[in-house]
């Protein structure tokens, strides 16, 4: 797993993209309308066409730059766009300020919506 690497006056820094994920996890979590993150389906390079289920949070660094994917199950009655936007913001926003990170693109898939159950209603005989 890569890491990204800083080095300071008086040693080293380095940041795993497993913190950058939890970060990225809990800066969506906050959003309203994200009812949860979404684990997605994919065939990586073709292994035996068996599917494979990947993480919902993907960190990609290149030059101490990150982009990341955020695959999230949002609410019903929803507007996707602006809760997507908000995600993108909150996102970007929360990663730069905690670890010093530059981040060019936060990538959202709406893997689905979560509708509400309707209440049963018990009659009390």
């Amino acid at each position: 797993m890569q890491n990204v690497e800083s080095s300071q006056p008086i040693g080293n820094l380095k940041i795993s993209r497993d913190v950058i994920a939890t970060i990225a996890k809990f800066a969506t979590l906050e959003i309203e309308g994200v009812a949860s993150l979404a684990s997605f389906a994919t065939n990586i390079k073709g292994w035996l066409l068996k599917k494979q289920t990947a993480k919902p949070i993907v960190i990609e660094l290149s030059d101490d730059i990150a982009v990341i994917d955020i695959h999230v199950n949002i609410k019903s009655g929803i507007n996707i766009p602006c809760v997507a936007q908000k995600i993108q913001i909150a996102v970007k926003e929360a990663v730069q300020n905690m670890t010093g990170i530059a981040v060019s693109r936060v990538n959202v898939d709406i893997a689905g919506i979560v509708f509400d159950e309707p209440e049963t209603v018990v009659q009390e005989e």
